[in-house]
């Protein structure tokens, strides 16, 4: 895995310090294994990650920072022992690149929850004690483990964001069974992860309301996204209308919020899922156990 010899040949945006600017930066990737996958970057998401190591918000952002996980593109060479990939194929890479392979999650495909740390696309540490750059360049080399097939014909742009903000909804949902038609879902926040949890709402046949602080979103959320209902949380009437009428709620936002006006709209049994990353979640103990929530 040695990048010893290897051109500087990566072209990428990197921040160089905390005020998360990013300029043009070349530098080179680790040489092809023969367990590897060398993938040129057609797309690549835009995560709020992205701007938080970019900005050291969590204080163990290693500059140059090249950020970007939801990536796509095409392969451009394999590895003499790779099996599932080959030149010219559409191929992701989300969150993570490597994991150390034996432990249980590792055994059972759950990488990303591997016991000794899964290491993460960009701002990582991995095996070779090398810092990992991200998607926001011009290609990348990754262990074919940690790629996923995009069918053909399925646009690249639109695959990069399932990548993590697609997958981060996704999961959940299947999870706790969140596919069955008729049943309804209300989103907290539309953003990135409101507008996929939308999406997937919608094509699993619920009925969605899109639960917002701004107005200025009310268009977006019904006539592009196809939500059913939109409501104003500050709106005490609109709220009390929709008491005890959903069967799940995805809590998308990352500003922190009051949970106890959003744990009221459940049914009995109820699944409130959070996947926003507010600094603190709040709650009355009597919001879970009268309402027997999930």
């Amino acid at each position: 895995m040695s990048s010893e010899g290897v051109k500087d040949d990566c072209l990428a945006w990197a921040a160089r310090d905390p005020s998360g600017v990013l300029s043009p930066f070349k530098f080179s990737r680790r040489a092809l294994g023969k367990d590897d996958v060398s993938l040129k970057i057609t797309h690549c998401g835009v995560c709020y990650a992205d701007v938080i190591w970019s900005k050291n918000k969590h204080g163990d952002s290693c500059y140059p920072l090249v950020p970007g996980h939801e990536i796509a593109g095409i392969v451009k060479e394999v590895g003499s022992s790779v099996s599932n990939f080959k030149v010219g194929d559409h191929v992701g890479v989300g969150t993570y690149v490597n994991s150390c392979r034996e432990c249980e999650h590792c055994n059972d495909k759950e990488e990303v929850s591997c016991e000794k740390g899964p290491v993460y696309t960009f701002n990582g540490i991995d095996a070779d004690g090398s810092i990992t750059k991200g998607g926001y360049s011009s290609y990348i080399v990754v262990h074919e483990r940690y790629c996923f097939r995009i069918p053909d014909g399925y646009p690249l742009a639109s695959a990069a964001p399932l990548l993590c903000a697609g997958i981060t909804v996704y999961n959940p949902m299947m999870r706790h069974k969140m596919n069955q038609p008729g049943k309804s879902l209300g989103v907290i926040g539309l953003g990135g992860l409101g507008h996929m949890a939308v999406k997937f709402g919608k094509a699993f046949g619920l009925k969605v309301t899109v639960l917002s602080t701004s107005i200025s979103k009310k268009e977006e959320a019904l006539s592009g996204l196809g939500a059913d209902n939109f409501v104003i949380t500050s709106d005490q009437a609109q709220m009390k209308a929709l008491c005890k009428s959903l069967d799940f709620i995805i809590d998308t936002a990352s500003g922190d919020h009051p949970f106890d006006p959003y744990l009221s709209l459940l049914k009995t049994a109820g699944v409130f899922v959070l996947v926003g990353f507010p600094s603190e979640v709040k709650f009355s103990p009597a919001s879970l156990n009268i309402g027997n929530f999930l």
